[in-house]
């Protein structure tokens, strides 16, 4: 079959199953600027930046427009040069120009699209108002006056994660991009895993900074800060410095560390391996006894809170261990104070991480001992970038410096946890042992391995059949977890990460160039797997000490004081009703709030609500009855909830709600009357 052409400004370009001419022009060595095109989401087509001219059809948009032989296509004609200006200065009318200071400057698209376009002044005025920033998330901060409406950040939320926190709202020249109901990115579903801000091409959403707390912390010379490193960060750090995508600079890094005044620098991978130790042993419990199988990893925040909001039935199948960050936090400050002889107080530990989501999670009660956080702060891979910057130094010239023991020994197994498929690989290497009673001929389970949003494998282990899952993004997720709850799936293990790619692809790494750098980074964590002398949790001399002399038994009391925890159903949209019926307040006698949350909706509380206000109506009782819909009693597994003057009914149906009711209408609670006016002192006379 003859090859098919396109031309591009007089040179044929092969077709070879591009998408559109975006790519096809692109293949040719022109880059269009765009602002919303991203070949993981689905074509928009908002920004207008890759208009084409096509001969015979006109101005198109590249990225909507599939490629057909014979089209001869113009890109850099005077018309389109003039629209792509246009297109700019309009966004840039509306835009806070606050650049020097913006957390993006240093790879904002809108300010490398305006250099290309030869955007020097703007001939618009504004029309928008300032709109205050959204501080509510401990993981992003959004800035409403910069966003341009590209809808990468809702596509991303939507397509690859599978939640919705947030969606266009209003139209015309108010249209914007929210959350639910006006609220805070803190208040909605929003799971903090920061993807949004990994592909929003301004500063409208942004990871939130601890740098400047942290900085607070080293000149304090009554603390004593330690730093933990995460596996990823190794294979991330160095692309914000000019060197190629996953180039591993773990030494360098720990140099930077000490220099900017940390007492010591520790690798999460020593965590990491506690962690592989102490799941693999609860999986072959789980296995043993036949019960709460599968079993979910609980390494990623972002994936553990998404469980909370949107399948509490399956927290008892997630696996109680705590992530390493906080494994490690824990297990740090139970023992550093007394061996160094400060206080607890007084040693602050600080995570590198290229995860947003651990932010909040660092943030859990639970993780938290009289008020004292196990991990005091949490930076991003681009917030030590501009930390080693702002110091001055030349991270490129840094002499490599060891990490600090015995905290900072890990294993391959410990560092491959930061690719998907890693954590796994890293159980199956223990638990292959454990149940062979043999070591390994080979510790590498390729068939784990790969960048499938979905991937699965089936191994055969001493006699047994392992059944294994591995999923990153939380649409796809989402898709295994109805499975589980439909009781339609056969697996053992499912290993969850919420970021592409796993914790190579968190929304604290540099934000890739394109999805090559991805992969690469992956790569380069299973080759410095291959460079460490060891390769399987159990044989981390480090951490089996740290058994013998202080945590005692794998799963024994104080080792599931220190590594593990527990998860409980969490709010979807915080401290929102809607009010859908209320009468005379004078009159009303009983209040009523039905749950219309997703696992309450699911098992009838529509038709519960639906019925009861066909009763009221029938029946004359609109101005006794205040009904109202809420979202979230966190009582999930024992739904459809309602509450009824302040009584929490669980596991409800039409007819108790509706005797419940009628006897509350025989014998309301008292109200609360009016207080006189007393005297005006206090002392209620």
């Amino acid at each position: 079959m003859d090859q098919q052409f396109v031309t591009v400004e007089g040179r044929a370009i092969p077709i070879e199953g591009e998408r559109n001419l975006l790519e096809i022009i692109r293949k040719a060595g022109i880059e269009l600027p765009t602002f919303c095109y991203h070949s993981e989401l689905s074509v928009y087509g908002a920004c207008r930046l890759c208009l084409v001219e096509v001969a015979g059809r006109g101005v198109q948009g590249a990225c909507s427009t599939p490629p057909e032989p014979g089209l001869d296509i113009k890109v850099n004609t005077p018309q389109l040069r003039e629209i792509r200006k246009i297109a700019v200065e309009l966004l840039l009318a509306n835009h806070d120009l606050s650049c020097p200071s913006c957390f993006k400057s240093v790879d904002c698209k809108l300010m490398d699209v305006a250099r290309r376009v030869g955007v020097t002044s703007v001939r618009f005025k504004p029309v928008q108002e300032k709109a205050p920033l959204d501080f509510s998330s401990p993981s992003i901060i959004r800035d409403p006056n910069k966003c341009v409406l590209c809808g990468d950040c809702v596509r991303m939320c939507s397509e690859i994660q599978g939640i919705g926190a947030i969606g266009f709202a209003h139209r015309g020249h108010q249209t914007a991009v929210l959350p639910a109901f006006g609220k805070g990115l803190g208040e909605g579903e929003c799971v903090g895993c920061g993807q949004c801000a990994n592909v929003c091409p301004t500063g409208a959403l942004v990871p939130r900074s601890e740098m400047d707390e942290v900085l607070t912390a080293l000149a304090d010379p009554t603390k004593t800060v330690v730093a933990q490193v995460a596996p990823a960060v190794r294979v991330g750090l160095g692309e914000c410095f000019a060197s190629p995508a996953g180039d591993p600079v773990m030494g360098r890094m720990v140099a930077a560390l000490k220099r900017l005044g940390f007492d010591a620098v520790y690798d999460t991978t020593f965590a990491a391996d506690l962690t592989v130790i102490e799941e693999g042993q609860e999986f072959l419990t789980r296995a043993a006894a036949g019960e709460k199988l599968p079993q979910f990893t609980s390494c990623c925040p972002g994936w553990v809170q998404f469980a909370e909001q949107s399948f509490p039935e399956l927290l008892p199948n997630l696996s109680s261990c705590r992530s390493p960050q906080q494994m490690f936090g824990s297990l740090v400050k139970e023992m550093l104070p007394e061996k160094q002889g400060i206080a607890r107080k007084d040693l602050i530990v600080v995570s590198i991480m290229p995860c947003t989501a651990k932010k909040f999670e660092a943030r859990r009660p639970e993780f938290a001992v009289d008020g004292s956080p196990d991990v005091d702060f949490v930076l991003t891979t681009q917030e030590l970038a501009r930390m080693i910057d702002g110091a001055g130094l030349r991270f490129n010239s840094l002499e490599p410096e060891s990490l600090d023991m015995p905290f900072g020994f890990g294993t391959g197994a410990g560092v491959i946890f930061g690719a998907s498929g890693g954590v796994t690989e890293a159980v199956l290497r223990f638990a292959a042992e454990k149940i062979t009673g043999k070591p390994l001929a080979s510790v590498d389970f390729a068939e784990v391995r790969g960048d499938s949003g979905l991937r699965e494998a089936t191994l055969e282990v001493g006699g047994k059949t392992l059944r294994l899952a591995i999923v990153h993004g939380l649409a796809n997720a989402r898709a295994v977890a109805e499975q589980v709850v439909a009781g339609n799936s056969e697996y053992d293990l499912i290993e969850v990460m919420a970021c592409p790619g796993g914790c190579i692809g968190g929304a604290g790494q540099p934000v890739p160039k394109d999805l090559a750098d991805r992969k690469r980074r992956t790569k380069d964590l299973y080759q410095c797997d291959k460079t460490f002398p060891l390769h399987k949790a159990q044989d981390n001399m480090f951490v089996t000490e740290c058994y013998d002399k202080f945590l005692g038994d794998v799963g024994g009391h104080k080792a599931h004081s220190l590594l593990h925890t527990h998860y409980q159903s969490r709010r979807r949209v915080s401290d929102e009703t809607l009010v859908l019926l209320s009468g005379d307040p004078a009159q009303t006698k009983v209040r009523v709030r039905v749950c219309l949350g997703t696992s309450c909706h699911l098992r009838g509380a529509q038709d519960i609500l639906t019925g009861m206000l066909k009763h009221i109506v029938e029946n004359g009782l609109e101005n006794a009855v205040d009904v109202r819909a809420s979202f979230c009693f966190e009582q999930c597994a024992k739904g459809p909830t309602v509450e009824m003057d302040g009584e929490v009914m669980t596991h409800c149906t039409l007819e108790s709600v509706l005797a419940a009711l009628d006897a509350h209408l025989r014998n309301p609670l008292p109200q609360p009357t009016k207080p006189s006016a007393g005297c005006g002192c206090g002392c209620g006379k």
